[in-house]
């Protein structure tokens, strides 16, 4: 079946049979920011935007994309003009194999644009339904939190590789949880 879709603004019509989740589609049509971690919309690797929400593509049926506009991680930046959260994640260290990071890039942009100034605790619950073998998630709360930082201009970006995310006073509420699971 033919599916109509904006991908990254461009308008395309791409073919998709009808067990074919989105992720795959997309990543079929060169899409490879868009990673297929669990096949089933549980391990956060394959989140885009969907008509301006966050959704895990691998987790739903491409034909019930039909008519939709997706963004991929690949709008936010280039390689030369990182966004604010993708430059974050490289100064702090918080890309190790990079198979989770363009879900969770996605997620931490969403956040930042509801909660600008969101507490450790607020940026650990948005990324908790990542999946991430290899941070341990303390790198990528902390690439969120001074992302924050950034794009309310409190600090600029080092050319260098910038600087480790301080967590006060913004994370003052700071809990000992990974990922999820914070509920003390």
């Amino acid at each position: 079946m033919d599916i109509e879709l904006t991908i990254n603004g461009e308008r395309t019509t791409v073919e998709a049979g009808p067990a074919d989740d989105l992720a795959t589609v997309l990543r079929q049509h060169g899409y490879i920011g868009v990673k297929c971690g669990c096949d089933g919309g549980t391990c956060g690797a394959s989140k885009v935007f969907l008509d301006g929400e966050v959704r895990m593509a691998c987790g739903m049926a491409a034909a019930d994309a039909d008519g939709s506009e997706i963004q991929t991680v690949a709008t936010l930046g280039t390689q030369d003009d990182l966004h604010p959260v993708q430059q974050a994640f490289v100064d702090n260290f918080a890309v190790q194999c990079g198979f989770c990071t363009p879900g969770m890039v996605i997620q931490a942009v969403a956040l930042l644009d509801s909660n600008p100034d969101p507490t450790e605790r607020e940026v650990r619950e948005a990324l908790s339904d990542n999946v991430c073998r290899c941070t341990g998630y303390q790198k990528p709360v902390e690439a969120v939190l001074d992302a924050a930082g950034r794009m309310q201009g409190e600090q600029s970006m080092a050319a260098d590789g910038g600087q480790p995310a301080s967590l006060s006073p913004r994370g003052a509420d700071s809990t000992d949880c990974c990922g999820g699971g914070c509920d003390g």
